[in-house]
């Protein structure tokens, strides 16, 4: 596996020391660690927001987790969590255009399946209708995003190599750990902020 967020929490694995079965790889951070962290950045950027909207791909259940750390995250800084769930990409500029009319309402992108191949045109949307955002991946920002927060896209790739030459010279999977990306410390990747 690479990047599942919570492979422990989807069940994919007993644990990140000990996986047991036959899966291991490399983890990145869950969804309440990176919550916290862009809803802390969101309100640095922009402190008049009173809002976080997260912008979710409603056919992907994996993300219906995060709702709850969206909750917590905002909770814990005074501000109200909403959800905007996409079904297709053409709902999204009138989506966004809704939202936007809402006072003081920031956004959460993160790299969906539907998303992240879409990235130059969420940015494009998200500059019409000026909502403060932050977005998992540099990328984003590199399209002409605010900002991002996040593990690298490619390292947990470059390190997954290391499990599968493992693998192949006989390691049994459930002896590997499943450590988190080592560039997904909240120390260690500072936002991206775009020009």
């Amino acid at each position: 596996m690479v990047g599942p967020g919570d492979p422990v929490g989807y069940g994919l694995v007993a644990s990140l020391a000990r996986p047991g079965g036959n899966v291991t790889g490399v983890s990145g951070l869950t969804g309440g660690e990176l919550f916290r962290k862009w809803v802390e950045l969101l309100k640095e950027a922009a402190p008049s927001i009173s809002r976080v909207a997260f912008l979710r791909y409603a056919h992907n259940p994996l993300t219906a987790v995060f709702v709850k750390d969206l909750q917590t995250a905002t909770e814990a800084l005074g501000l109200k969590p909403q959800v905007l769930e996409v079904r297709e990409l053409h709902e999204l500029d009138s989506l966004l255009a809704a939202t936007s009319k809402e006072l003081g309402v920031s956004l959460i992108v993160t790299a969906e399946p539907l998303f992240f191949p879409h990235r130059s045109h969420i940015t494009e949307l998200a500059a019409k209708y000026r909502p403060p955002a932050i977005y998992q991946f540099r990328v984003f920002a590199d399209a002409g995003g605010l900002m991002s927060y996040g593990p690298s896209v490619h390292d947990p790739w470059r390190r997954a190599a290391t499990y599968v030459d493992k693998i192949l010279k006989g390691a049994k999977p459930d002896d590997l750990p499943s450590p988190r990306s080592s560039n997904s410390s909240s120390t260690s990747t500072p936002p991206r902020l775009s020009a």
